[in-house]
């Protein structure tokens, strides 16, 4: 059972930027599916931002190409996601999730761990 713990959300006002981490609790070295998940209440999930560590395979949703950014230290077991220039659109609940060994891209059921989620909240 892989744990992920997750850290960095908060509150901003429009055009400013949060760096969110998730740190798994064993190795990613060998390959896993990592990214991030924001959700808002009455809508669907949304699939941000992957990568499949020790690789440049990455995966952006439209919504957040040219503002977010993922990355990968795989020393330290932790994926990052820096969000620049935030817009109100981005306030949700963001989810770190993860896979061993499989690409899974923004689809929500190919993850097996998943973190609690932290919350980021963008005024205008």
């Amino acid at each position: 059972q892989v744990q992920l713990v997750e850290s960095g959300g908060g509150s901003v006002q429009a055009g400013g930027s949060l760096r969110l981490s998730c740190a798994a609790s064993e190795s990613t070295y060998s390959g896993f599916s990592m990214g991030w998940f924001r959700q808002v209440p009455e809508k669907e999930r949304e699939g941000v931002a992957f990568v499949y560590t020790n690789s440049h395979i990455t995966y952006y949703a439209d919504s957040v190409k040219g503002r977010f950014t993922i990355s990968q230290d795989n020393a330290k077991n932790t994926v990052y996601l820096e969000m620049n220039d935030l817009e109100p659109e981005d306030t949700a609940m963001y989810y770190c999730a993860s896979q061993k060994g499989k690409w899974c891209g923004p689809h929500a059921e190919c993850f097996a761990y998943w973190g609690q989620g932290t919350q980021v909240t963008v005024s205008s």
